[in-house]
């Protein structure tokens, strides 16, 4: 038989945090996060990372689990998150993975198998030092030129991923934009429900100019200046960071205070356009739209619990 699993995702600043909490403490629920930036310590303002008092005793997992300069990535995720899973299992829980890395959730949920890819460590370096001496947009455009529909998908920014997908290709002849259409046809071995919440538009852009107000407020620059003083900087995937990146440049004086928040608002609601883009594509995906509940969470909760009951996950 399979093991129930909960997943509980949308776009950055939907409101899945609070969500995730009453459901879990309604499904005798435990969370593994699937959030890039919240495993990172010491990252707490920018990632928008959950606090002690806002789990409410509801056990968590993937928070605080790295420093900003290990490596952190989709195969490591899978390992811990698979680890975690078993742990809940055995506690007599129910896993709820929540968070907006939908890249991460699609390999658990799907087991797909990354570790018997192989690598070209030569050709890696040709296309990061095109990376660092053309800029990012240079890699991009070749990745566009062999496999349009990666690039559609993968942001210039993000060149682990163009650098992986260009060495793919490279390596095999294959597209790997095609080559993860085929591990996604693989079948669950969860028995879940794949939960997207989502709200419209213009509140969904608000939050999260809300959102950035209230990490500036907080403190995100001193935090930012503080990993600085630690030793951690721009070079890092941590510090690539969304809310990160930005205030490192102000505090490089690469742009003031205010054009960074700018950016950082900018930024963030290209993002969750691109997690939307991303929900769209996956299958048996369940939305839930807060508008159409009047912004009433427990009505939510209800149908939520209506739709795992008739899954046989309750």
């Amino acid at each position: 038989m399979k093991q129930p699993l909960i997943i509980l995702t949308g776009p950055t600043a939907v409101g899945k945090t609070e969500l995730s909490i009453s459901l879990a403490k309604q499904v005798g629920g435990a969370v593994i996060s699937a959030d890039s930036m919240q495993v990172y310590r010491h990252m707490d303002i920018g990632s928008a990372k959950i606090t002690k008092e806002e789990m409410q005793g509801i056990p968590h997992y993937l928070i605080d689990a790295f420093d900003p300069d290990e490596e952190f990535h989709v195969v490591r995720f899978q390992e811990y998150a698979k680890h975690y899973l078993e742990k809940i299992y055995g506690a007599g829980q129910i896993p709820i993975l929540v968070g907006g890395t939908g890249f991460y959730i699609q390999a658990l949920l799907y087991g797909i198998d990354f570790t018997e890819q192989a690598e070209d460590k030569e050709y890696r370096a040709r296309l990061e030092q095109i990376a660092r001496e053309q800029g990012p947009k240079a890699l991009h455009k070749l990745l566009e030129e062999t496999d349009e529909a990666s690039a559609a998908q993968i942001h210039e920014n993000n060149i682990k991923r163009v650098v992986r997908a260009l060495e793919f290709y490279h390596l095999s002849g294959q597209k790997i934009s095609e080559h993860n259409q085929r591990e996604r046809q693989r079948e669950s071995p969860y028995n879940f429900a794949y939960f997207v919440l989502n709200d419209v538009r213009e509140q969904l852009y608000h939050r999260i100019g809300q959102r950035v107000d209230k990490m500036v407020a907080d403190g995100l620059v001193e935090e930012v200046q503080k990993l600085k003083e630690m030793g951690f900087h721009k070079g890092m995937v941590s510090m690539q960071g969304l809310g990160y990146k930005e205030i490192l440049d102000y505090l490089d004086g690469r742009c003031t205070l205010e054009e960074a928040i700018y950016r950082m608002k900018r930024d963030t609601r290209h993002f969750a356009k691109r997690q939307l883009t991303w929900f769209r594509r996956e299958r048996s995906v369940i939305w839930v739209e807060k508008q159409e509940f009047g912004y009433d969470n427990e009505k939510i909760l209800s149908y939520l619990k209506e739709i795992l009951t008739e899954k046989h996950i309750l």
